[in-house]
């Protein structure tokens, strides 16, 4: 039986830095169940997992550096006209999983060069010149998984998430010294990484203020939804998420959808040495289940109806002793509290996202808000089943939204910490 944790000791204190201070370390989960969690050995065809993250037989995942400065060759060697290092960077929550200090890529100083500054021209197309031969695999890869039958409904889903990369450990090399670009790719590619989606409140302020008019978008709706994570012992390397709305008229969670965690077809993370935000570019396949034998969704009804809505704990929802799993199957293992809104056009759609979160298995809770542009035209082309994968209108789908972003929500000049 899961360990119930009081409410009192999920109340985190908001820090500067947007996120928050950890939890007493004791376990969210008893040592029983904890064992009953462990995923089991055994692979599954065509699908990789790691922490929940579900990845198709070809996912292609790289990380690399793009600047504004350079020459019109898009040349690495090129010596950059200011400098980088690295700064830490205060993350409970990731701290937690790498147990240690996480550090995010700066520049120092404003980039000028005998007198005159140089920029390079279309920045974006360095983006698609090195995603260029990923793109086709992943159209293809997600086209593909669309045709499969099977109890879940597969959308394709295009985004660029704005964040930061977080990296662990120390390169070998001081950066401070680093002026190339292909060096700074040399020295930190070695280390672990972790893309961290949360942006400053004064992004997020832009954004609404000024980018949303600056790029013709129009409101499209405000959305508030509660998110349970569970667990299911029957099929360990798959996450369930439960999207619920709440029925005011009796207090309770009603159930609006399930998700499964996302299959991944390319994973692109693109530290920009120049800007104060980095940039995702993720193609996945959306897994909406719509196919539910009735045991099985009498058994997630349960547990959604024995949540306590309550604004005073992290999450917002918590469950009674005893209520956070059902049949010695189903666990809770993480809640999630969000509020959007949505902005779009004929071609994208801008999300920003209040997300209010606490993690069952860690004891760890943070309050983020996120930011991400979904490229809508692109994903019904690759959804429509008559259509074949036609690489070049798609990469030139793709190369004039990083021009949008570029231009407009990238030159935001905040300050990441």
């Amino acid at each position: 039986m899961a360990k119930y944790i009081p409410p009192h000791r999920r109340h985190l204190k908001h820090t500067d830095g947007g996120s928050f201070s950890s939890l007493p370390p004791a376990a969210a989960l008893s040592f029983s169940v904890q064992r009953k969690l462990k995923l089991n050995s055994k692979k599954v065809e065509g699908v990789s997992e790691c922490h929940h993250i579900a990845c198709a037989r070809h996912w292609v995942s790289k990380w690399f550096v793009v600047s504004s400065y350079d020459n019109d060759d898009h040349d690495q060697d090129v010596q950059l006209p200011f400098s980088i290092h690295l700064r830490d960077y205060t993350c409970e929550a990731i701290e937690q999983l790498y147990q240690k200090k996480s550090k995010i890529l700066l520049f120092n100083g404003h980039p000028e060069k005998d007198g005159k500054f140089y920029t390079l021209k279309d920045p974006w197309l360095t983006i698609v010149e090195k995603v260029h031969e990923d793109l086709f695999i992943s159209f293809q890869s997600a086209k593909n998984e669309m045709c499969k039958d099977g109890p879940e409904l597969k959308v394709p889903h295009f985004t660029f998430r704005f964040g930061k990369i977080l990296f662990h450990g120390s390169p070998s090399i001081h950066l401070e010294n680093v002026n190339k670009s292909g060096v700074v790719e040399t020295a930190l590619n070695p280390l672990k990484r972790t893309y961290y989606a949360n942006v400053p409140k004064l992004f997020v302020e832009a954004i609404l203020s000024e980018f949303v008019q600056n790029i013709g978008l129009e409101f499209e709706e405000e959305t508030e939804y509660y998110h349970v994570k569970v667990y299911d012992k029957c099929r360990p390397r798959t996450a369930i998420s439960c999207r619920c709305t709440v029925n005011h008229a009796v207090g309770e969670l009603d159930l609006n959808e399930i998700e499964l965690n996302k299959l991944r077809h390319l994973t692109a993370d693109i530290s920009c040495l120049d800007k104060s935000l980095d940039l995702r570019l993720m193609l996945s396949s959306k897994r909406t289940v719509i196919s539910l034998n009735d045991d099985v969704k009498h058994s997630l009804n349960n547990l959604l109806k024995s949540a306590v809505i309550d604004s005073e704990v992290r999450g917002g929802l918590r469950w009674p002793p005893g209520k956070e799993s059902v049949d010695d199957r189903f666990f809770v293992i993480g809640s999630c509290h969000t509020k959007d809104k949505t902005f779009k056009n004929s071609c994208i759609r801008l999300k920003i996202r209040q997300a209010d979160q606490f993690d069952f298995r860690t004891s760890t809770a943070e309050f983020t808000d996120e930011s991400s542009v979904r490229m809508i035209h692109l994903d019904n082309y690759l959804s429509d089943e008559s259509s074949e994968v036609a690489l070049a209108p798609m990469v030139d789908m793709v190369r004039e939204t990083l021009k949008l972003i570029w231009n407009n929500l990238l030159c935001w000049e905040g300050s990441y910490t």
